[in-house]
């Protein structure tokens, strides 16, 4: 095989970035540039901030992450923990976390977790990519208007996602699991047990899984002809004392004191809003299942404790088709996949 000519070299050398051309757009040694790679405690905060503006403005990969992305098979991939989340109670993205963890070395990988930057929502992934610790990222935790998913499309950056890509439809890149169908299972199964009068106890609107969730507890109410007007429904954020607050409002306009008991019911987006709910439900001496049935949405271990009838999400399954998706040879398209959740019925939803 013939040397690549002069010209060529040059090509091939003004279309991918050096260190050498991010030290020099930053004014900062080469070792500079490694250190705020590497190991960015070494690194002054308006140096650091000075380099990665120009990693992020050159397109700079380091090169063993390029040599991984060229193969399209990751040796790693990382995942964005979010430690801020309010009363976690066993949030389900921990749990997804562990299945991914469990089942990465089947694939002779592993997980690199990193925590989020508050002040810039790509800030985490620029430098973990830029770190070559990884070469593709997992997502969770998506919403309208999340810059992720087209920053990584920009990088050309192997990626999967944990939940649907709301504002994208386009984009096939995603696992995720049917909440509207659960809400939905949940109050048939209400109907079944002879509640027939069954409210929704949901996060504030413009949550792109907790509105899917509303619309499948609407669908329900739909299909079992309940009397429930949808505008029974109240709304609270993810923390204990606000959503037993909620369900007392929500209890109190359902008429839970007033009617039969096992005769009306709260639905609720996830098991710590139904944790509320119960809190709020012992709260007015009544006895959660006898008197009002409650269900959540996650199955969490709390759940089980405290003999929560749930919406069962098919984590295990969710984080095995991720990784089948992540690691699709080169040139398979992505093919999203919703999964079926599953109802585990407890003492909650037992009248009389």
């Amino acid at each position: 095989m013939s040397e690549p000519s002069p010209a060529s070299t040059a090509s091939t050398a003004a279309s991918r970035a050096t260190i050498v051309d991010v030290a020099k757009a930053a004014g900062v040694s080469r070792q500079t540039v490694s250190n705020a790679l590497n190991r960015p405690d070494r690194v002054a905060a308006p140096t650091l901030e000075r380099v990665l503006d120009a990693v992020e403005r050159l397109r700079f990969t380091p090169m063993v992450s390029a040599q991984q992305l060229r193969r399209q098979r990751a040796s790693a991939a990382g995942f964005e923990v979010n430690p801020s989340h309010q009363g976690r109670l066993g949030h389900i993205l921990d749990e997804f976390l562990v299945e991914l963890t469990v089942d990465a070395p089947r694939h002779g990988i592993h997980v690199v977790a990193f925590a989020p930057d508050p002040t810039d929502v790509v800030a985490g992934y620029r430098q973990t990519l830029a770190s070559g610790l990884v070469d593709g990222f997992v997502l969770a935790d998506t919403r309208h208007g999340d810059p992720r998913p087209d920053w990584l499309l920009a990088h050309e950056v192997p990626f999967v996602s944990f939940g649907r890509v709301w504002d994208r439809p386009e984009l096939t890149r995603w696992v995720d699991v049917d909440g509207r169908a659960g809400l939905r299972a949940a109050v048939a199964h209400l109907a079944d047990r002879g509640y027939v009068h069954v409210g929704f106890l949901g996060w504030p609107a413009g949550s792109p899984v907790g509105d899917d969730r509303r619309a499948g507890w609407v669908d329900g109410l739909a299909a079992a002809g309940l009397t429930t007007s949808p505008d029974e429904a109240e709304e609270a954020v993810q923390d204990l004392d606000e959503a037993t607050g909620a369900a007392g409002r929500l209890l109190d306009r359902l008429g839970a004191v007033r009617r039969p008991a096992g005769s009306t019911a709260v639905v609720c987006a996830s098991d710590l809003l139904a944790l509320g709910a119960l809190r709020a439900v012992r709260a007015l001496g009544l006895e959660p299942g006898r008197d009002v049935g409650v269900v959540g949405f996650d199955d969490t271990d709390v759940a089980a404790a405290m003999q929560l009838t749930s919406v069962h999400q098919p984590v295990a399954d969710a984080a095995r088709a991720a990784w089948r998706m992540l690691l699709a040879p080169a040139g398979t398209p992505p093919v999203a996949q919703l999964l079926e959740p599953t109802l585990t019925v407890r003492a909650s939803s037992t009248p009389g």
